[in-house]
């Protein structure tokens, strides 16, 4: 039992490692001093489709690499890891050369000038709802069935006395970490050793050794601190690659850091995607009918399926339900994950539906998800770990003030501005990885906690810590973690909202295994636990609740308040909780309002390829954002009675935006973002 002078888990303790970053000494891939180092540029193909013939020759470089010249390499599960082993060219933007020189000047003067034969053909970059090239997936990530049946929806929905069937559309959105993807890569010999920003260090060892022909423990990769992923960095990425391929070459280190403009082709993306959401209900709001179909894209290298749809699976109680997908493959790159894949763009549909249903009833849109609250999981009829869903909306709605709020919009005015608030639900899977931690004490009696994660701007370091001190009734000061690198006991992903309760479970087994043996070191495999639990039914909850301003001239959109109220498990670390709820719910101000790759079909890139023209939120924009959350705990997920919450606050929040510009407005925007031209052109 540890002490209560020392509990540390529920403590608002600041980063550890915060000190490091705001001096400058933390060290992140791109920054490690490392002799001889040279650097890379990679030359992106200028047109979407064709055939590479001939890639010229530069000055002052150590190397030029293209399939022509490149080492063949192995086969890998992703092919768009096989770089500069095709003459095909998949998309603008793909990697088809890479130059190497001494200088990082040198090296990018010439990939803008190399000279380049290509073959071009006609290509196809548009994703429109009856795209001829549609088809199911036999899976949306990350393994769920493309669709889902039970009952007659068809029936169900044709015999409802009310009915609401809307289309909703979510643009292209891009991972704009602050660190843009960079690695050093340098052979030891035949061994590898990669300084690189990534969210999975032992992922990314497994993968590269698979690329050059090694096993996984002869590739060893560094990743201490990293300057944010948001899910573009889960896997390996194409500059690994090309990094390590250039330093066997010209047997020197090299450096490649990927320009801001390629983050935006390179790296993933979020696919668009065209939501058709159907439900049907008796006039006391019952629902008796749910349906939701999406149409996304992918690439034609590598069919990257996003899990649109399944959040409905779980949210609302109806006995017919229809949920699917369809995608098409485009001479596009391919999407990958960005935080809440699936969940983030599937609940703009389903709760802005809901809000038009409540609408049609004339029903509080509150009351209108309390009526339709399931016993158990709607689909699998598997009991709930926990579920405080209604209590979010309840206690969200007193502490935002949402009694006494108009049901008809347009009814509020402070001089130009049109007042509306709006709000949504919110939920994310609670999932748990098998993970392994070593933890041992020092001659001087501390603790050393070791596990091969990635602290990506979460906290992740402070919190395994806490966790650590408490289960071997230490201070805070008297434990060291150590994470960031592949030779570290094998973690898993720091992703899906999975890391904390992942890592957590298994530095909590491993300092109960060194307390119980006596002994200095202790090592704990969490793998045959976590594959005996039950995966459905686990979920955090939250509500989120919104009140924008709207000019009446201009069509200018104010977030006035937004606030998020969670039940998401045993909060470890209030102070970093509190920054990733309210950073995801950011994000989903941006998704809302700001973000959108704006495609040129006609040459199958993102035309506002940088931040200058790629919006996202800034300052001036958050005028007041807060969150909170319920005194929960469920001890049948993990040790620790957490749950992820580095997700939840970007799904449903985008949805409350926009339910609150209708109530201030009159006006639904179905196709996101809401622009100010959209608005004016609806007639504001």
């Amino acid at each position: 039992m540890t002490s209560t002078a020392h509990r540390a888990v529920g403590q608002p303790i600041g980063r550890i490692e915060g000190p490091a970053k705001v001096s400058g000494e933390a060290t992140y891939a791109a920054e490690y001093p490392v002799k001889d180092v040279v650097y890379a540029w990679v030359v992106q193909s200028p047109v979407a489709r064709g055939t590479l013939k001939s890639v010229g020759t530069a000055d002052g470089t150590l190397a030029v690499l293209w399939h022509g010249n490149a080492p063949a390499i192995e086969k890998v599960d992703d092919p768009e890891l096989a770089v500069l082993q095709s003459d095909r060219i998949g998309y603008r933007g793909q990697a088809i050369a890479l130059v190497v020189a001494t200088t990082l000047e040198a090296a990018r003067r010439a990939a803008q000038v190399i000279s380049l034969e290509i073959d071009e053909e006609p290509h196809d970059a548009l994703l429109t709802a009856d795209h001829p090239g549609r088809y199911t997936p036999e899976t949306v990530n990350p393994a769920f069935p493309p669709v889902s049946r039970k009952g007659d929806f068809d029936a169900a929905y044709a015999a409802a006395p009310v009915t609401v069937d809307v289309r909703y559309e979510t643009p292209a959105l891009h991972n704009n970490p602050m660190e843009p993807h960079a690695t050093i890569a340098l052979w030891e010999g035949d061994d590898l050793v990669l300084y690189d920003s990534n969210q999975h260090p032992p992922g990314v060892a497994a993968t590269l050794g698979e690329v050059f022909g090694l096993p996984a423990e002869r590739v060893h990769v560094i990743a201490e601190h990293v300057g944010g992923g948001f899910g573009s960095k889960g896997t390996a990425r194409p500059n690994a690659v090309l990094a390590a391929m250039a330093a066997k070459v010209v047997g020197r280190p090299v450096k490649l850091a990927l320009p801001r403009q390629a983050m935006f082709s390179m790296v993933g993306y979020r696919t668009p995607t065209l939501q058709r959401i159907r439900l049907g209900a008796e006039r006391d709001g019952t629902l008796t009918a749910i349906g939701h179909e999406a149409v996304e894209q992918s690439s034609r290298i590598f069919e990257f399926a996003e899990q649109t749809t399944v959040v409905t699976r779980h949210m609302y109680a109806a006995a017919n339900r229809y949920t699917g997908h369809e995608l098409v493959r485009l001479d596009m790159p391919t999407p990958r994950w960005m935080r809440a894949p699936g969940e983030a763009p599937g609940m703009v549909g389903l709760e802005c539906a809901m809000d038009e249903l409540a609408e049609q009833l004339g029903l509080d849109p509150i009351e209108l998800r309390i009526r339709n609250e399931p016993a158990a999981e709607p689909e699998s009829g598997v009991p709930f770990s926990s579920r405080h869903y209604v209590a979010c909306l309840r206690e969200g709605a007193e502490r935002f003030g949402w009694a006494g709020r108009e049901h008809k919009p347009r009814l509020r005015r402070e001089g130009n501005w049109l007042i509306g608030t709006g709000m949504a639900g919110a939920t994310y899977p609670a999932m748990v990885q098998p993970s392994v931690a070593r933890v041992r004490i020092t001659p001087d009696g501390s603790a050393e906690v070791a596990i091969g994660a990635s602290d990506i701007g979460t906290g992740a370091r402070t919190i395994l810590t806490q966790i650590a001190a408490d289960e071997l009734d230490l201070p805070v000061e008297r434990v060291r973690v150590r994470l960031g690198d592949s030779t570290l006991p094998k973690a898993s992903v720091a992703g899906g909202s999975s890391g904390s309760a992942s890592w957590g479970w298994a530095v909590t087994g491993a300092c109960r295994e060194l307390r119980r043996s006596g002994k200095d070191e202790a090592v704990f495999d969490s793998t045959d636990l976590v594959k005996k639990q039950e995966t459905d039914g686990k979920h955090a909850y939250g509500a989120h609740f919104a009140e924008v301003r709207v000019d009446a001239d201009t069509g200018e959109v104010r977030v006035t308040r937004l606030f998020g109220m969670y039940a998401a498990g045993r909060i470890l670390n209030p102070r970093t909780a509190r920054s990733q709820f309210i950073g995801a719910m950011t994000m989903g101000m941006g998704m809302a309002l700001h973000e959108e790759g704006v495609l040129d079909p006609a040459t199958g890139d993102w035309v506002n390829h940088d931040l200058a023209e790629y919006h996202i939120p800034v300052h001036a924009d958050i005028e007041s954002v807060e969150a909170a959350w319920l005194d929960e705990r469920d001890d049948d997920l993990n040790p620790m009675g957490s749950k992820g919450i580095g997700e939840i606050g970007i799904v449903g929040s985008p949805a409350a935006i926009v339910n609150a510009v209708w109530h201030a407005t009159g006006i639904r925007v179905r196709d996101l973002p809401v622009r100010l031209d959209k608005l004016l052109t609806a007639g504001l």
